[in-house]
């Protein structure tokens, strides 16, 4: 299957199967994926593996199981539903263990672009002149 016409649902699938090597280890972040034409292009996640405790360098904390990761794409792909019309943007997913409980929410951003639009209105115009 081309990837351009691959679902965006599919698509996510295939970002956390990707990044699941990075996911594990983590107890919390923000997975994200930047959409062009329904596309994804660029994703990846934002975290911090280390934190200082009284100076002290020391990991995280314990990551996600393999249950979690799956609750969380699942999550994700279902959020798509609640995607609209815009074909280009951003979408955060944020999660975090909690005593052992996976919290996670999302983030849309939809992007547009004025000269599309103006294009678009002034073939409308066009096409009701002839």
């Amino acid at each position: 299957m081309i990837f351009e016409y691959m679902p965006l649902s599919k698509q996510i699938e295939l970002v956390f199967r990707e990044i699941r090597e990075e996911l594990l280890p983590l107890s919390s972040g923000v997975v994200f994926v930047q959409i062009r034409n329904n596309t994804i292009g660029k994703f990846g996640i934002k975290h911090f593996p280390i934190e200082s405790k009284s100076g002290m360098l020391q990991p995280t904390g314990k990551g996600l199981s393999e249950a979690h990761l799956k609750m969380f794409k699942d999550m994700a792909v279902e959020s798509l539903r609640h995607k609209k019309r815009w074909t280009h943007g951003e979408i955060l997913f944020e999660f975090a263990l909690i005593q052992g409980t996976l919290r996670a929410s999302v983030q849309f951003e939809s992007n547009y672009n004025m000269a599309n639009l103006i294009m678009k209105r002034d073939s409308r115009n066009i096409k009701e002149l002839n």
